[in-house]
């Protein structure tokens, strides 16, 4: 079950990322193995110039329209998390309009017991997934 936050600068019409929202989740089913109905994601609009995103280096033009996904996760492997990048950047390019130079993601691993799904509870811990 990846966590995704999405952060986008403002400009995009609710539908746009809506639309976003569906192809990162399309992705997460896809490469990742997330169970059907296993969905959590949270929207971030900044203003522009609030995503301060620098090419480190690699030559990349970055334009107002650039979008961080950060999906915190567990368990998944090296080979999938690079089916994951190159993926997002294909379906984001051609469903959505998101150039491959304008997409950042990072992954960030954790472990079972970092997850409580709610009611105070640590469901994977005490049995309840």
């Amino acid at each position: 079950m990846p966590l995704v936050r999405i952060d986008v600068q403002v400009g995009r019409t609710p539908e746009q990322l809506r639309w976003i929202a569906d192809t990162v989740q399309s992705v997460m089913l896809d490469v990742f193995a997330a169970p059907p109905g296993d969905r959590y994601q949270i929207i971030t609009e900044h203003p522009v110039g609030q995503i301060i995103a620098e090419d480190t280096g690699l030559g990349l033009t970055r334009s107002e329209e650039v979008l961080v996904i950060q999906i915190f996760q567990q368990g998944r492997s090296e080979e999938q998390k690079k089916a994951a990048y190159a993926a997002l950047a294909e379906r984001l390019d051609a469903d959505c309009g998101v150039a491959p130079s304008d997409l950042i993601i990072s992954v960030v691993g954790n472990q079972r017991e970092d997850w409580s799904f709610g009611l105070g509870r640590a469901q994977f811990l005490e049995g309840d997934l």
